[in-house]
């Protein structure tokens, strides 16, 4: 398996109403976690979605590919990890959950994301300079 360079973690515990009637946490709840990391990565970045917002900047997400590995239950603690690369327009996170207890890679995601300044996909400035420091100069192109 490739060596992942992960540029961000958090941590955050299953609850009891993410889970179904099988004691397992509901798929849709792997895109809150996967958001969730996200929103905590940007805020060390000094990004702000709210005011990027009311200036017409929105990130939005253009694609996502999900590979579910193996279930959290109820209690688990999430160790969630991000890594980041950027291609044209497209900010690429590689975001994948594992289980605390034992690191057991439980899911694997990816999550597209593009800016719209006005309504239009377009690269994004601000973005580009908070991100500068995880993508190679390829990238940075």
């Amino acid at each position: 398996m490739e060596k992942i360079n992960y540029i961000f973690e958090t941590k955050m515990e299953v609850r009891d109403y993410e889970c179904d009637i099988e004691g397992i946490v509901n798929n849709a709840n792997y895109l809150h976690y996967m958001e969730h990391t996200r929103h905590r990565f940007l805020k060390t970045t000094g990004l702000s979605f709210a005011e990027m917002h009311s200036r017409g900047i929105d990130a939005v997400v253009a694609r996502m590919n999900l590979q579910y590995k193996r279930p959290f239950m109820c209690d688990d603690v999430i160790v969630s990890r991000l890594a980041l690369k950027k291609q044209g327009i497209r900010y690429i996170f590689q975001q994948d959950l594992y289980r605390e207890s034992d690191n057991t890679l439980c899911f694997r995601g990816t999550a597209e994301l593009v800016c719209l300044i006005n309504g239009r996909p377009d690269n994004c400035d601000e973005y580009d300079k908070a991100f500068a420091p995880y993508l190679t100069e390829e990238e940075k192109k």
